[in-house]
C-alpha cells in the first residue's frame, strides 16, 4: 500500500503543465464567475444549489490551485472554504439544508464535502480544517447512531465515498471507537453491489441508482476502502466487478457505457463524463491501495482517452455524453438516443443535460498530477509516467525526482534523481505491460512491470528509460467491429467539424462565447471501413494543447475504405449500431487515423470490409 504526496512536494511540467493551465484558463478555472451554481450557491450565503455542486467544483478547483501556484485562484478557493466553516453549526453540522429537515436531507453531500476539505488541507495546510472535518464526521455518527437519519437515495449507493474522510481521520487522530461504529455503520445501510450484478447483465431503459453509471464508477474502490479501514482481507472483488461491467456494457476505451444509466454494448451508447473522473479517482485509490500496476494502466486509459475526449479544447466546453461513433454533436429532436439521458447531452457547451458534470469534471487532472508519485517507508514509486519533478525528504535527507517525457506521445522517460547527501532510497519506475524493446541507459531488460533503483550518491542520477509499443487492431466491444490501440491511446477514423456557436439563456442561465454551446456537424465521410490490418504509427510535436483536434501529437496510417453504413432507425445526426454492408465501395485508401481524444467527431468501432469485383465503384460518403 502506498500513500499520496501533496501538491506542495509535486510539481507539473511539459505537456500536463499546458493541459493544467489549459483548465485554469478555461471553465473550470472560472466557473465561480460565470456559473449561477457556482457564484451564487447557498454554500456561501446565496439561493442557488446548496448540495453537491460547490464540493464537486472544489475538489478539482483547489488542486488546480496549489499545482500552479495561482495566488489568485488560491484566494477564491479560500474564500469559499472560510464561508463554508463559517457556517458549520456547533454540533458539526456543515451542509446548508436550509429548511429542508435532516432526516430528509441526502447526505451524500455531508461525505462530500468532507472529503473535499480533505483535499484542501492537504494542499493548504489550513489547521482549521481538522477539526471541522472531525466534528463533521463525529455528528454524522451521531445522527445515524440515534436513529434521526439514515442513508438514502444517493448516500445509500454512495457510502463508501466517507471512507475517504473517515481514514483520514483516524490516521490523524488514531482510532476512536466512533470512528469504527460509523463505518460500519455505512457499510451497514449502504448498497451492496456485488448483490446487483443481474442487473447489470441486460440494462433496461429507465433510470435505477443499481445501474447509474456514476455510482458504479465509485463503488469499485469499495472493498479496498473497507479492508484497509478496518484491517480485513482484500480479495480483488473491484476486479470481478469491473470484468462484468465491461463484459456487458464495455466501451472501446475502457470503460463502461452510461448516459445516466447502464446501456449495454454499443458504440452509439453514450458514457457520462461524471463516471470518467469518479473512475479515474476509483483506479488511483486502487492502486495506492493495492499497488496493482493493473490500475494504473486503466487509470492511463480514461486520462489519455475518455477525459480529454469529452472536453473542448479550450477547456470552456465539455459533453454530459461521449460516444465511440459519434458523427455529429447536434441536440437531437424527439426520442433520444440515449436510455435516460435527454437528446442535447453529448453536445459540446456550458451544462447539457445536468449540470454535475460542469462541476465536477475538474477533478480529473489535478488528481492525476497528484497520483504521479506514491510511496510507502520502502520506497518511492513513479506510478503515472507524466512529466513532472517531486521534492521530498527520504529519511531526512532532501531529494528530488523530475521526469523528463512526452509519454504517452512518444516513450523516452529520463528521470533525473537529486539528493542533498547519499542516501538508501528505494525509487521504482511502473512499466506499462505493453513495453515491448525495454531499455534502461541503453541496456536491453526484461519488462517485469518494474525498475528498480536502491541508494543513490550525492548530486544528479539519470535514469533513461526507452520501449516501443505497437499500432494493433482488437476486438471492439461491439461484437464483429474492430479498434486500433497503441500502448495506451486508442485511435478513431477523425470527421472534419463544423463548429457553429449557440448563444442563449435558460432557466436564468446565460451560455455566450466561449462558454456557450456547439452544434458540430461532419464535413467529410464517416461511412469508413478498415481494409487491411497494415499500420504504421507517426509521431509529431506535441502541442501547447496536447490532445489538441487540430495537430495531434501522434496518428496511425490504416488502410480504409467506404461501406454502406447508414443511420439509426429515427434519426438522422446517429450512424447506426452496425452497418448495413461490410462490403468494400471502393479501392483502399491510406487515412490517418486520430488519438481518440484529438477526434471530436469520429468512428472507432469499424468492421474490417470485405472485397468483391462486383462492389469496387466508390460512394462520397454518407454527410448531413
Amino acid at each position: 500500500m502506498y500513500s499520496y504526496f501533496t501538491s506542495n512536494e509535486i510539481t507539473p511540467k511539459g505537456w500536463i503543465l499546458d493541459q493544467l493551465r489549459l483548465q485554469r484558463d478555461g471553465l473550470n478555472g472560472n466557473l465561480d464567475k460565470v456559473w449561477p451554481d457556482i457564484r451564487d450557491s447557498k454554500w456561501i450565503g446565496g439561493d442557488r444549489e446548496g448540495w453537491e455542486r460547490v464540493p464537486y467544483w472544489l475538489d478539482g478547483f483547489v488542486p488546480l490551485a496549489y499545482l500552479l501556484d495561482d495566488e489568485d485562484m488560491k484566494a477564491r478557493a479560500k474564500r469559499y472554504i472560510d464561508k463554508i466553516l463559517e457556517n458549520q453549526q456547533p454540533d458539526g453540522w456543515i451542509c446548508p439544508n436550509g429548511k429542508t429537515p435532516i432526516e430528509r436531507y441526502d447526505t451524500w453531500a455531508v461525505m462530500l464535502i468532507a472529503k473535499v476539505l480533505v483535499v484542501y488541507y492537504e494542499c493548504s495546510n489550513d489547521e482549521r480544517i481538522p477539526d471541522a472535518v472531525y466534528r463533521i464526521l463525529k455528528n454524522y455518527y451521531e445522527l445515524l447512531s440515534s436513529g434521526k437519519i439514515k442513508l438514502f437515495a444517493w448516500a445509500e449507493h454512495r457510502w463508501f465515498e466517507g471512507f475517504v474522510a473517515l481514514q483520514w481521520i483516524k490516521d490523524r487522530y488514531g482510532e476512536e471507537a466512533w470512528m469504527v461504529a460509523l463505518g460500519k455503520l455505512l457499510f451497514e445501510q449502504g448498497t451492496d453491489y456485488s448483490r446487483l450484478t443481474e442487473k447489470w447483465e441486460s440494462p433496461k431503459y429507465g433510470w435505477s441508482q443499481d445501474t447509474h453509471v456514476v455510482n458504479l464508477a465509485m463503488m469499485l474502490k469499495s472493498e479496498a476502502m473497507v479492508s484497509r479501514f478496518f484491517g480485513t482481507e482484500y480479495t480483488d472483488l473491484a476486479e470481478s466487478l469491473f470484468s462484468k461491467l465491461r463484459k456487458f456494457n464495455g466501451t472501446a476505451m475502457g470503460m463502461f457505457t452510461g448516459d445516466e444509466c447502464l446501456d449495454g454494448i454499443s458504440p452509439i451508447a453514450g458514457t457520462e463524463l461524471c463516471s470518467v473522473v469518479e473512475l479515474m479517482y476509483t483506479f488511483e485509490l486502487l492502486y495506492l491501495i493495492t499497488a496493482d500496476n493493473k490500475w494504473a494502466e486503466r487509470l492511463e486509459m480514461l486520462s489519455y482517452n475518455a477525459l480529454p475526449a469529452a472536453i473542448s479544447d479550450d477547456m470552456w466546453t465539455h459533453q454530459y455524453v461521449q460516444m465511440s461513433n459519434q458523427i455529429a454533436c447536434i441536440p437531437l429532436s424527439g426520442k433520444p438516443v440515449f436510455g435516460t439521458n435527454s437528446g442535447e447531452a453529448h453536445v459540446f457547451g456550458l451544462e447539457p443535460h445536468f449540470g454535475c458534470c460542469t462541476s465536477n469534471f475538474g477533478q480529473g487532472w489535478p488528481k492525476l498530477v497528484l497520483s504521479a508519485f506514491m510511496r510507502n517507508d520502502e520506497e518511492i514509486v513513479g506510478s503515472m509516467l507524466i512529466p513532472s519533478r517531486l521534492t521530498t525528504e527520504w529519511k531526512g535527507v532532501p531529494v528530488s525526482i523530475e521526469l523528463d517525457t512526452q509519454y504517452p506521445f512518444k516513450n523516452r522517460l529520463v528521470y533525473t534523481i537529486s539528493a542533498k547527501e547519499k542516501t538508501d532510497m528505494s525509487f521504482k519506475i511502473r512499466v506499462p505491460s505493453f513495453a515491448k524493446n525495454l531499455r534502461v541507459n541503453g541496456k536491453r531488460v526484461k519488462n517485469s512491470g518494474f525498475i528498480k533503483a536502491d541508494g543513490f550518491e550525492a548530486g544528479d542520477t539519470v535514469i533513461e528509460v526507452t520501449f516501443d509499443t505497437e499500432a494493433k487492431m482488437i476486438s471492439a466491444p461491439t461484437r464483429g467491429l474492430y479498434s486500433i490501440k497503441c500502448g495506451s491511446l486508442l485511435f478513431s477514423a477523425n470527421i472534419g467539424a463544423e463548429y457553429r456557436k449557440r448563444e442563449y439563456t435558460r432557466d436564468g442561465v446565460e451560455r455566450k462565447y466561449p462558454y456557450c454551446d456547439y452544434n458540430i456537424r461532419p464535413v467529410s465521410d464517416w461511412n469508413l471501413a478498415f481494409a487491411s490490418k497494415q499500420l504504421s504509427v507517426n509521431r509529431n510535436e506535441v502541442d501547447s494543447i496536447p490532445f489538441s483536434s487540430k495537430n495531434p501529437p501522434v496518428t496511425v496510417e490504416a488502410q480504409m475504405c467506404h461501406v454502406d453504413w447508414g443511420y439509426e432507425f429515427g434519426y438522422s445526426t446517429v450512424c447506426s449500431r452496425k452497418p448495413k454492408s461490410k462490403k468494400a465501395l471502393d479501392e483502399p485508401f491510406a487515412l490517418r487515423l486520430y488519438p481518440y481524444a484529438c477526434a471530436k467527431l469520429r468512428m472507432t468501432e469499424m468492421p474490417i470490409a470485405s472485397y468483391d469485383e462486383k462492389n469496387k465503384a466508390p460512394i462520397y460518403g454518407a454527410k448531413l
